[in-house]
């Protein structure tokens, strides 16, 4: 597995990591996934705080224990439930977030995270104040590097121009090309992108040609639209899967470390990490972006 140096930082991840998200509330099916993952050369391990109200963090931090130094472990902040009756709040205080740090810490049996990111983001958020916080717990040695989630233009720019940070994690697929506009400036301040949400939901896999949920179509594409896509890529796939072809195109931009694919399952691990044996050409790029749609964020762009 290619690992890559994410942003000005001294971590390196694997080109494919894993998102915990759907790891599911099993400890033990969770911690067999997990381990498979390190196994396959998975280096970047990310949950956050939100996932099952601090459960998920719970589930990583059993499966890691003894294997900590594998992996580079990263969480988010920023979505406060613990006095919320149902769902949460935005909570980008410097308060919380220091608050917030310790209680991941606990869940995760580790004394300090790698890479912690902020869970979102609004352009009128206090900004100095919350990389105030996360400077600190640099300093005090909780943290190694923070980064941040978000898809909004107007806070990336901030961050970029006001931080130290290493990463930006973005929603960032074929159906989802909103990214690439950004691409460019990101690389040039030496910060990455974490790719999440490499596969649309099942859309850019062999998913589409069986699965009912191929009905639902993705963002503003129709399922029809979807599946002539991947029609015209199983073309040219030569045996190759198209989820390993999919997986590949956010990491075609060199500004993209990583991408990290969710998985329920051992054999979901497996397949994944495939991907990690191919590449795509610059023709087949070009093909893939010819076939898709490039699409812009329409708002919080100032």
């Amino acid at each position: 597995m290619q690992l890559n140096k994410l942003g000005s930082s001294e971590l390196r991840v694997s080109e494919i990591g894993l998102g915990c998200m759907s790891l599911g509330s099993d400890v033990k099916e969770a911690t067999k996934i997990i381990h498979k993952a390190l196994d396959k050369g998975v280096t970047l391990i990310d949950t956050a705080d939100l996932y099952d109200f601090g459960e998920n963090e719970k589930l990583v931090g059993k499966a890691l224990k003894g294997k900590r130094e594998q992996c580079v472990l990263a969480t988010k902040v920023g979505n406060r439930w613990d006095h919320v009756d149902e769902g949460w709040e935005w909570a980008p205080s410097k308060d919380y977030i220091k608050t917030a740090v310790k209680r991941s810490l606990q869940r995760l049996d580790t004394d300090y995270i790698d890479l912690y990111q902020l869970h979102g983001g609004t352009i009128d958020d206090p900004i100095d104040e919350i990389i105030e916080a996360f400077e600190d717990l640099k300093t005090e040695g909780l943290i190694r590097e923070y980064g941040i989630s978000s898809i909004r233009p107007n806070v990336i720019k901030e961050y970029l121009e006001r931080s130290n940070i290493v990463s930006i994690m973005m929603q960032y697929s074929l159906l989802d090309r909103r990214p690439e506009e950004l691409l460019n400036t990101i690389q040039a301040k030496n910060v990455s992108v974490i790719a999440r949400g490499p596969l649309a939901k099942g859309n850019l896999s062999e998913r589409i040609f069986t699965d009912e949920a191929s009905d639902k179509g993705f963002l503003d594409y129709e399922p029809s639209e979807i599946k002539d896509i991947m029609t015209k890529i199983k073309d040219i796939s030569d045996g190759r899967k198209l989820s390993h072809l999919s997986l590949r195109y956010p990491l075609h931009h060199p500004a993209v470390a990583t991408t990290i694919p969710g998985a329920s399952s051992v054999e979901q691990i497996d397949d994944n990490t495939e991907a990690a044996k191919i590449e795509l050409t610059r023709k087949e790029i070009e093909l893939f972006q010819e076939w898709t749609k490039q699409t812009f964020y329409d708002k919080h762009r100032d």
